[in-house]
């Protein structure tokens, strides 16, 4: 047994040799007119016709038998057999597939398709390329690449190995798509709006800082793209969307990540209502085109998405789930009853945010079949309209499957009078040691003071939707290239959490 080292000096003695026989072992290009899927798609007619076919990819299996052999390749749409014969590649390209390529290489071949003793549809080759010569060898097929951070570290080789993984992420594209489809045949329009910004807002989160050298001004990643879509409201786009990153500087744990996707849309003339309606038709007819069905299966959980969802609204979930009437209760009450129902959340915050913790302890996890928890406290909502029948609440909702948050709505604030207050009160939030607290932002006043008409908004993240709708359990198995610590272990990167 060769240690990991000692192979990859074999593969590099080998990459000499290739090239000391006069072959370039990392040529421009290759001509592929099939692909395996294809050859296995269309076997009959390629084989009575005896049409030739020329397909690339790479090795994943060899198996060698002197003057005749049998190999795999694996390209994007899946695996097909190989039979190499000397007398049919003649003897160098067969003595080089033979002595110097190793399975991880890859290959373009040339042939036709016949089916072998055991009906295994093959690709009998006639030529063969070498198209990339592998330099480290892939982790040992019986094993795998099991190690979660590693698999995460190296994704490159995960999608190799795992064609699950590699699925995941279709998946992930064809929701991206199918949102899409949905929005655009609503009227709305796609758009794009700045990342780098002078100001940050649109959510309750920390910043990333950066700093623009020509200009000399600091600049923030943003946080979410809600205040520049309202802008286009009030400019005369009734109805917007954009997909795209957000970033956040949180911590890491199973349902976050720093930089993550989301989906946000506006409608004009519309409240949180009209946007409920919306947000339970797009995504139960996008799971239903993604996966066939409106039923899904999530870490043993299963919800049906079917419209209509429940609505309960907050403070009723929380006397439903806790045994808890909080509305009324003032901040002392609030804090005793979070502390004895061992509710993790700092006793000098607003009353909004003891009620929000109440919520995520004691029902969010509870919350399985889709469900729309409306009328937040106004504390926590600054860019939400107040609530139409009672100041101190909003309009607004979250989405919840199987215990997992999925979007975030309102009746959108539209008084600028109203906005501003607001503003300065998260102004003396950040000031009182609230990081994620909003800063006031007169640009967007300004907006706002030439008229927005009324508008409903949601925010749905396309990370957690890819979550529910693959079975994935934690974050990192939906985004390609997630955020890890260090492999030097330096840098801090903050704990990650578990719960």
């Amino acid at each position: 047994m060769f240690s990991p080292n000692e192979v990859i000096a074999q593969r590099h003695h080998k990459l000499q040799e290739v090239r000391s026989r006069g072959y370039d072992p990392y040529p421009y290009r290759f001509e592929v007119t099939h692909t395996a899927q294809d050859i296995l798609d269309k076997a009959e007619t390629l084989i009575q016709a005896g049409q030739p076919v020329s397909v690339a990819g790479r090795l994943v299996a060899k198996r060698d038998h002197g003057k005749a052999s049998f190999a795999h390749l694996m390209d994007r749409t899946g695996r097909i057999q190989l039979y190499l014969r000397v007398d049919e590649v003649g003897e160098a390209v067969y003595d080089l597939y033979y002595r110097l390529l190793d399975v991880g290489d890859f290959v373009g071949v040339n042939g036709t398709v016949f089916r072998t003793r055991t009906n295994e549809v093959t690709v009998k080759a006639t030529a063969l390329t070498l198209l990339a010569k592998s330099l480290r060898p892939l982790p040992e097929k019986w094993h795998g690449l099991k190690d979660v951070e590693t698999r995460y570290r190296q994704r490159y080789v995960d999608l190799i190995m795992n064609p699950r993984v590699r699925e995941v992420f279709v998946v992930r594209s064809r929701l991206i798509r199918a949102i899409q489809r949905f929005l655009d045949d609503r009227g709305f329009l796609e758009v794009e709006t700045p990342i780098l910004q002078p100001l940050y807002g649109g959510a309750l989160a920390r910043p990333f800082r950066t700093h623009h050298n020509a200009l000399d001004m600091p600049l923030y990643l943003r946080i979410a793209d809600e205040l520049y879509l309202k802008r286009l409201v009030v400019g005369g786009f009734e109805r917007v969307y954009e997909i795209g990153r957000d970033f956040r500087n949180e911590g890491i744990d199973r349902a976050h990540n720093p930089e993550f996707t989301q989906l946000e849309f506006y409608q004009a003339y519309a409240d949180y209502m009209d946007i409920m309606r919306t947000v339970e038709e797009l995504v139960s007819t996008v799971v239903q085109e993604v996966t066939g069905s409106t039923t899904i299966t999530f870490q043993g959980k299963t919800a049906d998405l079917t419209p209509p969802w429940r609505r309960v609204s907050m403070l009723d979930a929380i006397t439903e789930y806790a045994g808890v009437d909080v509305a009324g209760k003032s901040h002392e009450e609030l804090a005793a009853v979070c502390q004895a129902l061992h509710v993790e959340v700092d006793p000098s915050r607003g009353r909004g945010r003891l009620i929000e913790g109440l919520f995520e302890t004691c029902v969010q996890p509870h919350l399985i079949d889709p469900t729309f928890v409306t009328d937040y406290p106004v504390e926590i909502s600054p860019l939400a309209k107040r609530h139409r029948n009672n100041p101190e609440l909003t309009e607004r909702f979250e989405g919840f499957i199987c215990g997992s948050e999925c979007c975030n709505a309102f009746s959108e604030l539209n008084d600028p009078i109203d906005q501003r207050e607001r503003f300065q009160q998260q102004v003396e939030q950040h000031r009182l040691g609230d990081e994620e607290a909003h800063v006031l932002d007169e640009d967007f006043l300004r907006a706002m003071e030439y008229g927005m008409p009324p508008t409903g908004g949601c925010g749905i993240g396309i990370d957690r939707l890819t979550m529910l709708v693959t079975d994935s359990p934690s974050i990192k198995d939906v985004l390609l290239f997630p955020h890890m610590r260090s492999e030097s272990g330096g840098g801090e990167d903050e704990p990650e959490e578990t719960g």
